[in-house]
């Protein structure tokens, strides 16, 4: 493989690391927790 085979390649790969970096910081159940809660909160406070 060519230098410019091997750059196409490495890049591909550090754009899917980064992908799965954030839909695993984006999707992990105790950041939603703490983002969603103030929202049950006020529409606790409603009624």
């Amino acid at each position: 493989m060519t230098f410019k085979a091997w750059l196409y390649f490495g890049f591909t790969v550090v754009l899917a690391l980064v992908l799965a970096g954030l839909m695993v910081y984006f999707f992990r159940s105790k950041r939603k927790d703490r983002v969603e809660s103030p929202k049950y909160r006020m529409l606790e406070d409603d009624e």
